[in-house]
C-alpha cells in the first residue's frame, strides 16, 4: 500500500481511523482506502451517513457564532479531528477576528493536517492530547499560550463523546474540563444516538457494529444519558434537540430525515 506524501511516518495505514473515515464522509481527501472501506461498510447499514455528518457540521459553524454573538471568542475544540473546509477556527475568525482556537486531538493525522492548514496562523494552534486525559490538555503550554481561562471559554466537543466508552469516565473528563473554565464558559456537544435515526435500531446496530470491528466502539447514548453532561450548566434555548432543530438560520422541514440523527446543545456556566 502507497503511503501518501502527508501521512506521518510511523501511522498503521491498514488500520481504519474515525477521523479519517469522518472526513471521507464529508468528502475530504485525508483518508486512506481501509477508511473508506470501513465507511462503505457502515453505509451499507446507513447509507444517509454523510448527511448526518453534514448535520453536524452546520450544527458547529452555528454553534461556534453563537458563541462569538454571545462575546465568547475562545474556543476549546477537543476531539477536532481532520480540518475541512469551514472549521471552528475559520469560523470564529470571520465572526471576530480577535478569536482564539485551540484544536485537540490523539489522531497523529488530524493533528499534523490541522499544523499544515494553520501554517502561521497565530490565533489557533493544535496540540495532540486525550479527552479522557484532561489534566494532558489543561496542562499544555499551547493551552496557556492562546486561552486566558479567566476568561469565557467555548468547549466544543463535536461528534468525540460517543467514541468515549462509560468505562473511560466521559462524565468525569467533562466535569473536570468544565471545572477549569470561567463562569459564562459554554459547552457545546453533539452526540450521536439512536434518536432521531430514520432506520430501526436494529439496521442502525449493523453500522455501530463496523465501529466496534475497527476497534472504536459507538456508545449510542439516550438523550437522558447526553443530557447528563449539562449537569450545572444553563441550557441554551431550545435545549438539546436534534442539530438541524438548534437555532437553524432557516426552516429544518425540508432537510434530508437522517439530519435529524442524534443531539446536539449549548449549556452555560453559571
Amino acid at each position: 500500500m502507497e503511503r501518501p506524501a502527508w501521512a506521518p511516518p510511523g501511522i498503521d495505514i491498514s488500520v481504519p481511523s474515525v477521523s479519517r473515515m469522518y472526513d471521507f464522509y464529508l468528502g475530504g481527501s485525508h483518508n486512506f482506502e481501509i477508511d473508506r472501506q470501513a465507511a462503505r461498510r457502515a453505509m451499507e447499514f446507513m447509507p444517509g451517513l454523510p448527511k448526518v455528518m453534514q448535520a453536524n457540521r452546520a450544527f458547529m459553524r452555528r454553534s461556534v457564532r453563537y458563541a462569538a454573538g454571545q462575546g465568547v471568542t475562545q474556543f476549546l475544540d477537543v476531539g477536532s479531528g481532520i480540518p475541512t473546509h469551514g472549521n471552528v477556527h475559520e469560523v470564529a475568525l470571520a465572526a471576530d477576528p480577535g478569536s482564539r482556537v485551540l484544536y485537540v486531538d490523539h489522531d497523529p493525522v488530524a493533528v499534523n493536517h490541522s499544523r499544515a492548514v494553520l501554517g502561521e496562523e497565530t490565533r489557533a494552534g493544535v496540540i495532540a492530547a486525550d479527552l479522557r486525559r484532561p489534566r494532558q490538555i489543561l496542562e499544555n503550554a499551547e493551552l496557556a499560550r492562546l486561552l486566558d481561562l479567566a476568561q469565557p471559554v467555548a468547549l466544543l466537543l463535536y461528534c468525540v463523546l460517543h467514541f468515549v466508552e462509560d468505562a473511560d469516565d466521559p462524565y468525569g473528563a467533562v466535569a473536570e474540563l468544565g471545572a477549569a473554565l470561567a463562569p459564562g464558559s459554554l459547552l457545546v456537544i453533539n452526540h450521536t444516538s439512536y434518536g432521531g435515526m430514520p432506520v430501526p435500531e436494529e439496521q442502525a446496530a449493523g453500522a455501530v457494529q463496523v465501529y466496534r470491528d475497527i476497534r472504536n466502539p459507538l456508545s449510542m447514548r439516550s438523550r437522558e444519558q447526553i443530557a447528563r453532561f449539562f449537569e450545572g450548566y444553563e441550557m441554551v434555548e431550545p435545549g438539546l434537540v436534534s442539530p438541524p432543530d438548534w437555532r437553524p438560520d432557516a426552516s429544518a422541514e425540508q432537510d434530508d430525515p437522517y439530519a435529524f440523527t442524534g443531539f446536539a446543545g449549548v449549556g452555560r456556566k453559571a
